[in-house]
């Protein structure tokens, strides 16, 4: 029995071993929210995408790997979740690059997000940049958004060449709504970091989102430097849709100023949506995106956080979206239903902790 014993567990265990690299994570981030919507006090607690995922690599020798990754959500507010509802995939990694299938970022969206100091609470730019937020979206269940996580697609990500890397996806044409639309999507990024630079040029084609023959378009230029212990970044965006009336088009701006000192972490986020244009009657809306005079937004966030320890940290921030006469912006994140015109702003408390 003495002698079976260790056969046996080294049977049993030897598989685990197989495992170059499994990693449990996570990140539980919530806040204390004071809000207003016109006049209309809200106070609650919101979840700000808390995680909780698995991950890890397979060696098959020379210099390939498989990878995988199960990332799934969790709200510490209300006790829901889903398994595998962010970022989840299986690939293979090597000299060629990396190529995964799952439900994962598309590269326009992930092109840009660290750029944000904000992401991804309410005060995210995503009430801007992008045109609302698709937390994990398929080809039918958000058709305004550029900023999402997207089911059944195919990511191809080149290996970096002197910090420089390509970035595409495919998400496959799988559903089909009743107008005959056959719809699809098509992402790409290239992306440089070097140094105290980044910058990222990116675009995206939703194929039929609105309709047979209908194709929406977003491309996006970026831009960040870090001073030391302050960075600035510059996002600009053009977002334009085909309805059966006609084209709906908008630019965006984002700027973004983090300074770090020491344990104290400053951060100003100002975002601005131009009015819509094109040749879709006056008052056509996809998402936040209407066509018109005074249908533009100005969002603008100031902040403060202050680290307790390498994976925890205290955050306070005051956030204002300021909607021209016609506009609809809203938070992209937990949305407070803001109606044409409206202004919404709040301050909040959070707590961040890593894992």
């Amino acid at each position: 029995m003495r002698k079976i014993l260790p056969v046996l567990l080294a049977a049993l265990c030897g598989p685990a071993y197989a495992q170059s690299n499994v990693q449990i994570y996570g990140r539980l981030n919530v806040g204390l929210e004071s809000l207003e919507n016109d006049g209309q006090r809200v106070n609650r607690e919101s979840n700000y995408r808390s995680v909780l995922g698995f991950k890890g690599t397979e060696d098959l020798g020379g210099g390939t790997h498989i990878l995988f990754q199960i990332e799934g959500t969790l709200a510490p507010d209300t006790g829901a979740g889903s398994p595998a509802a962010r970022d989840t995939r299986l690939g293979i990694e090597g000299a060629a690059g990396t190529l995964f299938a799952g439900n994962w970022v598309t590269p326009y969206n992930g092109a840009t997000t660290g750029l944000d100091p904000y992401y991804p609470t309410t005060a995210g730019y995503m009430s801007i940049m992008g045109n609302g937020a698709g937390a994990t979206v398929n080809n039918t269940s958000d058709t305004s958004s550029f900023d999402r996580r997207q089911q059944n697609s195919v990511h191809y990500w080149t290996p970096l060449w002197h910090g420089l890397q390509l970035r595409v996806a495919q998400g496959l044409s799988e559903e089909r709504p009743a107008s005959g639309a056959k719809p699809s999507l098509s992402s790409g990024a290239l992306i440089w970091e070097q140094g105290p630079w980044y910058l990222s040029a990116a675009y995206e084609r939703h194929h039929e989102y609105q309709g047979p023959g209908l194709n929406d378009g977003a491309a996006k230029l970026a831009a960040a430097y870090r001073f030391d212990n302050t960075r600035v970044a510059l996002i600009g965006e053009r977002l334009r849709y085909e309805t059966a009336a006609g084209t709906l088009k908008r630019n965006d701006v984002y700027l973004s100023v983090t300074h770090q000192r020491g344990a104290h972490g400053f951060k100003l986020g100002i975002g601005h949506a131009g009015d819509g244009s094109g040749s879709a009657p006056d008052g056509v809306t996809i998402g936040f995106a209407r066509k018109g005079a005074d249908t533009g937004a100005t969002h603008y966030t100031a902040g403060y956080d202050y680290t307790l320890s390498k994976r925890s940290s205290v955050f306070a921030y005051y956030s204002h979206i300021h909607n021209e006469r016609r506009g609809v912006v809203d938070f992209a994140i937990n949305s407070l239903g803001a109606q044409p015109g409206a202004t919404l702003k709040g301050i909040v408390l959070g707590v961040r902790h890593n894992f």
